[in-house]
């Protein structure tokens, strides 16, 4: 169980420093004025979303569901865990959203500011907060 849980959380690790980095490339993408630097930034954003965030999503998914499933009866009445399911719920919908905007300034559809990508870049971080906060302190 104990390595179960260092993958997972080695996993949650990767993924987030792929939700953190990814909006942060959007951010300079969007400010971005010459044709090279735009060019330079569709791969690095297709490779950090395909290659790194995405897998470790994946990874973080099934370790955890993989700890849940050594004793699902007791995990199943834990308040905690309830609230952070919804939080991962809605960390994998700003994935999702994230790999959206990929395909958006891959297509040279992005009408964004850098300023709304700087403001999005933060939203993950509370849900760490809260994430690493209900996990560690149990508090219901």
């Amino acid at each position: 169980m104990l390595w179960v849980k260092a993958f997972h959380i080695i996993a949650m690790v990767c993924w987030f420093a792929g939700i953190f980095y990814l909006p942060r490339l959007f951010v300079y993408h969007a400010a971005c004025e010459d044709e090279p630097g735009r060019e330079r930034f569709k791969i690095m954003e297709r490779k950090l979303y395909r290659g790194i965030t995405t897998p470790s999503m994946v990874l973080t998914l099934i370790f955890g569901f993989w700890l849940i499933s050594y004793n699902p009866a007791v995990y199943a009445s834990q308040g905690w865990l309830h609230a952070k399911l919804l939080l991962i719920a809605l960390l994998i919908v700003y994935h999702f959203y994230c790999g959206h905007l990929v395909k958006v300034f891959r297509d040279d559809q992005n009408t964004r500011s850098h300023v709304f990508y700087r403001w999005f870049n933060e939203l993950p971080v509370f849900i760490l907060l809260a994430v690493v906060i209900l996990a560690v302190v149990k508090p219901f």
